[in-house]
């Protein structure tokens, strides 16, 4: 669909007005894993962190205003989704047909998720209403026996059919997983079992199909977000037969014979050594085995998930955290003998070091799914790495997903865009207000900008851990009971100065621990202006340990050097080329910025002086670099394959954004990765 204007319902005029009042029977975190006995770190409750002024408050304030009004529109108009108009059709409250993707369901629940966050966050009484209202919808759609997919559940209503899991391809499970997260999401934020009924009842659905199905037709189940909700719902409800589910989930993967790359499954999980195959669906599936390598120890699983983390890491991921370089590709890839064994896949892990620029895919979904993973990995080991990693993805490949005012969105992410392509890939590379042919990705770019606030602390039997930098209020207790509140202030990414004011403490010493990011060098970590002796290891967590009370200061600094990163010699494609990095967030050079003059024939001098300078796009406030760079004559390159290089140049003005930014400002070419001139 082109062309949408999408009017958010008269309801959410109210709804932007916060109400204070309300009554939690059951407040854990957005990942519950209090209880979860091998993981070192455990969430805090939801509504514990509310932020207040910078770069995330600001974000928070575009999913209220917004994102989330307007992905419910989206998804409760017929005439844009139909996804709402199928559970009503499913239930029997309206005819006519299934329409849109079988995913539809999923994207619904999803979005259901977001407004549960945002009401865990803002205790206003309409979000709550209007959750009440499609809940009972949904619940009414569901069969006896707890199956719930309305693609075909509709048409079981014509046939009297009861068949299920029929298709390689289904997105039965995957709905359900989603189905299973919103529900607990959607406990925690309001104390009620409405929807939390409707989820139990499709997990033990579940739970009774697998006990008899085959590896073959249990294996028809892509996009495994079912881990990770089974393992949430054993969280949440305390019943074994969910852990006993997803411990056979994870021990059957692979176990048939036609199993494909793509699925991850034509080798058992265990034996299997290297990422492939579909980004989605294999980041999802690493999250799922780390939620429940947190409920049971499993030493094989563990050491599975650090073999394909490091594969990722290491091999196949973007700077910007992104994940799936491939549109189209074959698994083995020129390394088999055996054209049998050479397999299709698609949104998929290349080769090591294959990292196309202007190809990339880079599905949204894919790059929240190495956020998801990487979370759950930072909760099992305390290993700032994994942070590290989550918030390289958030603020690049996740945010560029999404429109600066929160209604516009890519599918695909790619490092670089020029009219001159020969050709045209799927998917729009301009953001669009709905992706008729895939929308999963808008509803789970929405829902993850909503739970930011879950991802900036963790607690442990030690004290509490910062992850994530933004200002923000918290008050919490840690694991002994001990009541904490803290204020933390910074303008964090575009400052590395945050400040920490302690509101309120116990009497017994505990630690507090401060990541000290991967890329800042020379930090400095004070406490009531007394600069500390502590180690400020890049890469790891400070811990500051002592009686604290009510009014001490803690201040960190993180000085924030623009820096320029090369990328290992066999990417081919990035060879002699610099990316450029400040704090966490990797910058582009945009069109918009480099008027009359073609972007792709800058060369960054290796000595560049690069300034940080405030810039407002679509009224967010971002910091772009400034700099001087040097230019090639501009030249025709039409039919035109190999030419002798320029000899002289010019020296030229640039001006680089964030890449999360690009494309805000109208149809623009884009360059993350620029030649170097020494």
């Amino acid at each position: 669909m082109k062309n949408i204007n999408i009017l958010i319902p008269a309801l959410w005029l109210t709804v932007l007005v916060l109400s204070g009042n309300r009554s939690i029977a059951q407040d854990k975190g957005l990942v519950n894993n209090s209880e979860s006995p091998y993981a070192r770190l455990h969430s805090l409750n939801m509504q514990d962190v509310h932020w207040t002024k910078g770069f995330w408050a600001d974000r928070f304030k575009v999913a209220k205003e917004s994102m989330v009004p307007n992905m419910w529109a989206i998804y409760n108009d017929a005439q844009i989704s139909h996804a709402f108009k199928n559970f009503e059709i499913a239930a029997g409250l309206d005819t006519g047909a299934h329409s849109g993707p079988s995913f539809h369901d999923g994207d619904y629940y999803k979005t259901l998720e977001a407004v549960a966050s945002l009401y865990a966050s803002t205790g206003d009484p309409k979000l709550n209403e209007m959750m009440d209202k499609v809940i009972v919808v949904i619940a009414k759609s569901q069969r006896d026996d707890g199956y719930i997919y309305t693609k075909s559940m509709i048409e079981q209503r014509k046939t009297g059919s009861k068949d299920q899991f029929q298709d390689r391809l289904s997105f039965e499970a995957y709905n359900i997983g989603h189905l299973m997260t919103a529900a607990c999401v959607h406990y925690r934020a309001t104390g009620k079992t409405s929807l939390l009924n409707v989820a139990k009842n499709a997990a033990d659905y579940l739970y009774n199909f697998y006990k008899k199905a085959s590896p073959e037709l249990a294996r028809n189940a892509i996009c495994p977000s079912h881990y990770m909700g089974v393992v949430e719902l054993y969280r949440t409800t305390k019943d074994p037969r969910y852990l006993e589910l997803a411990t056979h989930l994870i021990a059957i993967k692979g176990k048939i014979e036609d199993g494909t790359d793509d699925n991850q499954d034509r080798i058992p999980f265990l034996q299997q050594a290297k990422a492939m195959g579909h980004a989605v669906r294999a980041n999802y599936l690493y999250a799922g085995v780390a939620d429940l390598c947190a409920e049971t120890g499993n030493d094989s699983l563990m050491h599975t998930l650090n073999l394909m983390w490091d594969d990722v890491t290491e091999h196949k991921m973007y700077i910007t955290g992104g994940c799936g370089s491939l549109y189209d590709g074959t698994s083995p890839d020129g390394t088999s003998y055996n054209p049998a064994e050479v397999q299709k896949i698609h949104q998929a892990f290349g080769r090591d070091y294959q990292l196309p620029n202007f190809t990339a895919h880079n599905e949204t979904c894919a790059n929240i799914g190495n956020v998801l993973w990487n979370w759950r990995m930072l909760q099992l080991t305390g290993d700032a790495k994994y942070a590290d990693v989550m918030e390289l993805a958030l603020y690049n490949s996740v945010l560029s997903g999404i429109s600066l005012d929160g209604k516009k969105f890519l599918y695909t992410n790619p490092l670089s865009y020029s009219d001159a392509l020969p050709f045209k890939q799927r998917w729009s590379k301009e953001r669009v207000p709905y992706i008729s042919l895939s929308n999963c990705c808008p509803p789970n770019v929405v829902r993850t900008i909503a739970e930011v606030s879950d991802y900036a602390y963790s607690i442990s039997d030690q004290g509490l851990w910062f992850n994530l930098y933004g200002g923000n209020e918290l008050d919490t207790r840690l694991k002994d009971g001990t009541k904490l509140s803290i204020s933390q202030q910074t303008n964090y990414p575009w400052d590395g100065q945050i400040k920490v004011v302690l509101r309120e403490s116990g009497s017994t010493p505990y630690s507090l621990y401060f990541r000290i990011p991967a890329w800042a060098e020379k930090a400095q970590l004070k406490v009531n202006h007394q600069l500390q002796d502590v180690n400020l290891q890049s890469g790891q967590y400070a811990e500051l340990k002592r009686v604290w009370k009510k009014g001490d200061v803690v201040e960190l600094l993180l000085p924030m050097e623009v820096k320029l990163v090369e990328a290992n010699p066999l990417v081919e494609e990035n060879r002699n080329q610099v990316a450029v990095k400040r704090g966490p967030v990797v910058y582009c050079l945009e069109s918009p910025d480099l008027p009359g003059k073609n972007i792709f024939n800058v060369f960054v001098p290796s000595t560049i002086d690069l300034r940080a300078v405030p810039i407002q796009i679509e009224g967010a406030d971002l910091m772009s670099l400034e700099g001087s760079a040097k230019m090639v004559d501009q030249k025709d390159w039409t039919n035109i394959l190999y030419r002798p290089i320029a000899k002289t140049n010019m020296v030229s003005a640039i001006k680089l954004v964030p890449y999360f930014a690009w494309g805000n400002r109208g149809h623009s070419e884009m360059s993350v990765w620029l030649p170097l001139s020494r």
